[in-house]
C-alpha cells in the first residue's frame, strides 16, 4: 500500500500530477537527442549571451573528447551502453543555464562532473542518451585567512583547494580526503570523509553556505535555497538536487608540526592480532590521533607464500614526543618507535598520504587522475570488533584474488565524527560506528568475462561480510557509489511509479533514515525529476500516493 507522506500537503499533491504531466508530453516525449540537434541549439544559446563557443564544447568529432571523456575508473565505460553526445566545459556560472534550456528543449539527460572519480560512473555513462556538464573549469578558491573561510567552487581539485591555502597559512587546513585529483563537487556533497574527521568531523560538517543552480536556471545561495535545500547538498549528493556551483567552508586550524608514520605488518608479524586489537581502540583513542589500515594480500619474501600486509597510517596533530606516549598507552601492540615517525606541516602530510612525498608542492596542482584501469567499490560500516576468526576468513577470500589487486581499507571513527546527531546533516553514519569499510578491487584486462569474474568474487566477499557489517538497514557511503545495492528508473511517470520504492532499497543504506527527508526535499526543488541519474534521489511522484 503506497501512501502520501503526513508532511507532503495536498497542495504539493495537485502541483506534482500538473508537473509530470507537463513533464512526460513535454520532456520524454522529445526525440530529438542527435549530438548534432543539441551542438546547434547550445551554440546559439551561448551566442546569445555572447559566449564564445570553441573550447567549451565537444562533441565525439573533436580530437579532445576522447581525453576529456576518460575517468578513473574504465568499468562503467565498457558495461553503459551511452556515451555523452557531447561535453559542455563552461568558464562561466551563467553558462551552464544554456546547457539547461537545451537539455528541457530536446529531452536530453544533463549529468555533472567535477573530478571524475564517481566509482559508477555516473556523471560520465549512461543507459539513456545525456550530455555531460564538465565542471573543471569553474575551480576558483577564494581564502579569508582571517575570518577562517573559503569560498571553493566545486571544479576545483582537492589538491588544488590544499594548494591555495598553503599559499596563504601554514596553520589553516580543512578536512577533506587525501586524493588530490577528487574534485570539490562530489567529495563535499556526498560527506567527505577525512584523515582528520576524528578531530574536525566531515567536508560537509564544515559548509556554511552555497551557490546552487536549479532546474529553471536561478542561482540560490543559503538564504534564498531554504534550510531544507542546505541540508539536502550537505552529505545528500549535490547532482540530485541542482548544479552545485560552490561551497563556502569554516577552515580548521592546525599545529605548524603534524607527525605522520606508515608502520606495515604481515600475518607472520601478528597482523591479525594487531588488527583485532586496533578495532577496539580506533575510535575512543585522543581525537588527534587518526590511524586508517590498508591492507593487501602480497608475497612473502621470506616464505614466498601469500601473507596479509597490513600499513597502519597515521595522523597526530601535534609532535612526535606527544605522539609515543600516546601510542604506548593505547596501542602498545604495534611498538611504535621514533623511527618510525616524522615530523612535518600539514600540507606536507597532505602529499604524503597522497604517496607523492618528497615531490614539489605543485603537483598538487595536476588534475591528472590516477592510472585508469577497471574498478569496483564497495563499502560498510562496522560496530562491533569483527573477532580473529571473522579476520582469518577475510585473509582467506584476499588470498583468492591471485593478481594482487585487492585492497581493503578500514577507517576510524569516533571523536567529533560522534557529535553529529543522525539527522542533523543526509549523511547518517555517526554514533555506534568503530570504523568504515572500503572494499576496492582493481583489474587491468577488459572484456566481459574479465570483468564477471573479478565482480563475481566481490559479491562473494561482500556477502561473507553482512556477518560483520551493520544491519538493519547494512549501511554505506554514498561517496562510494555502488549501484549493486540498486538502481532508479530514471524517468518518473505512469510506467515509472515504482521509482520511489526501488530508490529506497538503496536510498536507506545509503541515508538510513533521513533518505525519506531527501525525498520530500527532491519533491520541493526539482519535482519534475530534472536532475537525475541511475542512482539520483527521486521525488515522489502521483502514482505512487494511490493503492
Amino acid at each position: 500500500m503506497a501512501y502520501l507522506p503526513s508532511n507532503i500537503t495536498l497542495g504539493i499533491f495537485l502541483v506534482l500530477i500538473f508537473f509530470f504531466t507537463n513533464h512526460i508530453i513535454l520532456g520524454f516525449g522529445a526525440s530529438s537527442t542527435d549530438s548534432a540537434g543539441f551542438l546547434e541549439c547550445l551554440t546559439v544559446e551561448l551566442q546569445s549571451s555572447n559566449s564564445a563557443t570553441s573550447h567549451l564544447i565537444y562533441t565525439p568529432n573533436n580530437s579532445s573528447y576522447a581525453t576529456l571523456i576518460q575517468v578513473e575508473n574504465q568499468r562503467p565505460a565498457a558495461t553503459f551502453p551511452e556515451k555523452p553526445l557531447l561535453i559542455f566545459t563552461p568558464f562561466y556560472e551563467h553558462e551552464i543555464r544554456s546547457a539547461i534550456h537545451c537539455s528541457k528543449k530536446l529531452g536530453v539527460e544533463i549529468r555533472l562532473r567535477s573530478g571524475g572519480h564517481d566509482y559508477e560512473g555516473l556523471s560520465s555513462a549512461s543507459q539513456v542518451p545525456f550530455m555531460v556538464v564538465d565542471l573543471r573549469n569553474l575551480r576558483t578558491v577564494t581564502i579569508a585567512a582571517d575570518e577562517k573561510t573559503a569560498w571553493v567552487q566545486v571544479g576545483a581539485t582537492l589538491g588544488q583547494f590544499y594548494h591555495t591555502l598553503a599559499q596563504k597559512s601554514r596553520t589553516l587546513a580543512f578536512t577533506a580526503g587525501v586524493c588530490p585529483t577528487v574534485g570539490v563537487g562530489g567529495h563535499f556533497s556526498g560527506g567527505g570523509y577525512s584523515m582528520m574527521s576524528r578531530k574536525h568531523g566531515l567536508a560537509a560538517d564544515n559548509i556554511v553556505d552555497a551557490r546552487v543552480m536549479n532546474a529553471d536556471g536561478r542561482i540560490l545561495n543559503r538564504r534564498s535555497m531554504g534550510e531544507d535545500l542546505f541540508w539536502a547538498i550537505r552529505g545528500g549528493g549535490g547532482t540530485s538536487f541542482g548544479v552545485v556551483l560552490a561551497f563556502k567552508v569554516n577552515l580548521v586550524t592546525v599545529p605548524e608540526t603534524v607527525t605522520v608514520f606508515n608502520v606495515t605488518r604481515t600475518s607472520e608479524q601478528n597482523a591479525t592480532q594487531l588488527l583485532h586489537r586496533w578495532q577496539y581502540i580506533a575510535d575512543k583513542i585522543d581525537d588527534n590521533l587518526s590511524t586508517r589500515i590498508f591492507m593487501k594480500s602480497v608475497t612473502s619474501p621470506t616464505t614466498g607464500k601469500r601473507t596479509i600486509a597490513a600499513s597502519f597510517t597515521t595522523l597526530y596533530l601535534g609532535g612526535v614526543q606527544d605522539l609515543l606516549p600516546l601510542m604506548k598507552e593505547q596501542f602498545p601492540e604495534l611498538g611504535l618507535v621514533e623511527k618510525d615517525c616524522t615530523e612535518m606541516s600539514w600540507i606536507e602530510s597532505v602529499l604524503f598520504f597522497a604517496r607523492l612525498h618528497n615531490k614539489p608542492l605543485d603537483i598538487l596542482l595536476d588534475t591528472t587522475p590516477p592510472t585508469r584501469q577497471f574498478y569496483k567499490g564497495k563499502s560498510d560500516f562496522v560496530q562491533e570488533p569483527i573477532p580473529v576468526d571473522g579476520l582469518q576468513g577475510i585473509w582467506r577470500f584476499m588470498h583468492e584474488e591471485d593478481e594482487l589487486n585487492m585492497e581493503l581499507q578500514f577507517s576510524p571513527y569516533g571523536g567529533k565524527m560522534n557529535s553529529f546527531s543522525e539527522s542533523e546533516t543526509p549523511f547518517p553514519h555517526r554514533s555506534g560506528n568503530i570504523f568504515m569499510i572500503e572494499y576496492g578491487l582493481y583489474w587491468y584486462l577488459p572484456g566481459k568475462e574479465e570483468a564477471e569474474k573479478h565482480l563475481n568474487w566481490m559479491r562473494r566477499f561482500y556477502a561473507y561480510m553482512a556477518t560483520y557489517a551493520s544491519k538493519s538497514p547494512r549501511q554505506a557511503y554514498t561517496n562510494y557509489r555502488d549501484l549493486d545495492l540498486g538502481m532508479t528508473s530514471l524517468h518518473s511517470g505512469n510506467n515509472n511509479s515504482t521509482s520511489y520504492e526501488q530508490a529506497r532499497v538503496w536510498g536507506v543504506k545509503y541515508f538510513a533514515n533521513n533518505f525519506d527527508r531527501l525525498v520530500r526535499v527532491k519533491t520541493m526543488v526539482d519535482p519534475t525529476n530534472f536532475f537525475r541519474n541511475e542512482q539520483s534521489i527521486p521525488p515522489y511522484v502521483a502514482s505512487a500516493y494511490s493503492s
